[in-house]
């Protein structure tokens, strides 16, 4: 007798249900994680630079630069997507390659990692100056962790730093997917909200108590060419407070549609706009000429109060807490690009053990020990934004339209890529050279 079959031969469920041997679905970001990624890395540090901005442009045109590079800002971004999903590339330096060849992939890749570790460097100064002070034209500033606890080893720059690095900066870089980010993201955008409505306080109340600095609403030429030409200094300051492009691609192609990134785009860049110009504005009427170009270090005076005093610190802590969380997406986006450039026939550098420490590790010592060496920012910022933010911005976009490789550009958009790309290049080439004089005439005297 035969014996009795026990397994048939096919399998008794439905092939499409979710026990099957299909592989799982894919996991999607979210459209909430991908407007907090972006806006987060929007609102990094440049926010602290845009009341000294304000100092040297005057209001009104402060406030329309901040409008015009908005939507300069927006348009370019929807240049580059659009480019990317007509081809086969998914990242920034795809696209270039797509239009420029070998020559253009490399040269948005080192300008991304300029931009991005140069930012996460500005970041670790800012923070470190935060906790443990700094002196600057022979002024000491004391930091938070000083004025709470007076002078001590553990509250130097050195060990203040390290400790951030070593158990908060760690644990968020070895994140593998942005959208892991997202809920750091919306915190830290949450923490520099929270520095705007307290700032915007702070100067509706000095409004009131009649305290306010009167603000210029222009620039004062009264000092000729040298005036007119500062003009151009404080401009790039804006363009690198908008410059997000970097991490367009990684939040764009872990959406379902990568072009959903647009919308999440156009939300953001609204959103800072309106905290550029509110705390441009409101720290210019509190602070008037004083504004430094750090504003953060306006904020560590004596406010002549309890109440003052407490708000001042709680700025500087929130301020400083939310680039600490603004930090990881700079990282992802510097570790990718390097990883692309080294090492552009390998399999995805997430699931390359060996390569994602190797790289995450250097790259987070090297940034430790800049940030210890570094003193000062302004010029950092005025060269940053004349040069490399510029090209990922705006000249880079303008020209892959202007390329159009894949025969998708209109001709109105053939001709925003041309304004916007002499615009970048002219004002680029003015802010170098103006830059440069600056700092001539500044080490002569």
């Amino acid at each position: 007798m035969t014996p009795a079959i026990k397994a048939p031969l096919l399998p008794n469920h439905d092939p499409s249900s979710p026990s099957s041997s299909s592989p799982p679905e894919e996991k999607h970001g979210s459209f909430a994680g991908a407007i907090f990624n972006v806006s987060t890395s929007i609102v990094g540090a440049g926010i602290m630079s845009i009341p000294a901005a304000f100092k040297v442009l005057g209001v009104i045109p402060s406030l329309s630069i901040i409008v015009i590079i908005a939507w300069l800002s927006n348009v370019s971004a929807g240049f580059l997507m659009k480019s990317t999903v007509a081809g086969d590339a998914t990242t920034y330096a795809g696209v270039m390659k797509e239009s420029f060849g070998k020559p253009g992939s490399v040269a948005v890749q080192v300008i991304t990692m300029v931009v991005t570790f140069g930012s996460m460097i500005i970041f670790s100064i800012i923070i470190g100056d935060v906790l443990s002070g700094n002196e600057k034209g022979g002024v000491i500033h004391l930091g938070l962790l000083q004025g709470w606890f007076g002078s001590h080893w553990w509250n130097t720059r050195f060990f203040s730093l390290l400790f951030i690095f070593a158990f908060l900066f760690l644990p968020l870089v070895l994140c593998r997917r942005v959208d892991r980010l997202a809920l750091s993201s919306a915190i830290s955008f949450l923490l520099a909200l929270l520095f705007v409505i307290i700032s915007s306080v702070l100067a509706i109340v000095a409004l009131v108590q009649g305290r306010t600095k009167s603000p210029r609403l222009f620039p004062d030429l009264n000092n000729g060419g040298q005036s007119f030409f500062n003009l151009f200094t404080a401009s790039p300051v804006i363009v690198t407070a908008f410059t997000f492009h970097f991490n367009l691609h990684p939040v764009g192609f872990e959406l379902k549609d990568p072009l959903q990134v647009l919308s999440a785009t156009r939300v953001s860049v609204i959103l800072c706009a309106t905290i550029y110009s509110a705390t441009g504005l409101f720290c210019y009427l509190l602070f008037g000429d004083a504004t430094m170009t750090d504003v953060l270090m306006n904020f560590d005076e004596s406010s002549g109060s309890s109440i003052g005093s407490l708000l001042n610190d709680i700025v500087r802590a929130s301020y400083a807490i939310h680039l600490m969380l603004v930090f990881p997406l700079l990282n992802f986006s510097l570790r990718a690009n390097l990883d692309e450039l080294l090492f552009p026939k390998k399999v995805s550098l997430v699931n390359d053990n060996k390569r994602f420490f190797g790289l995450t590790f250097p790259l987070l010592i090297s940034c430790f020990l800049a940030a210890i060496a570094i003193p000062d920012i302004w010029y950092f910022f005025q060269f940053l934004g004349s040069t490399s933010t510029v090209s990922i911005a705006f000249i880079f976009p303008a020209a892959i339209v202007l390329r159009n490789v894949n025969g998708i550009s209109t001709l109105k958009e053939k001709i925003v890529a041309s304004v916007m790309f002499a615009l970048a290049v002219a004002t680029s080439i003015i802010a170098i050279s103006t830059n440069i004089y600056s700092f001539t005439e500044t080490e002569e005297a």
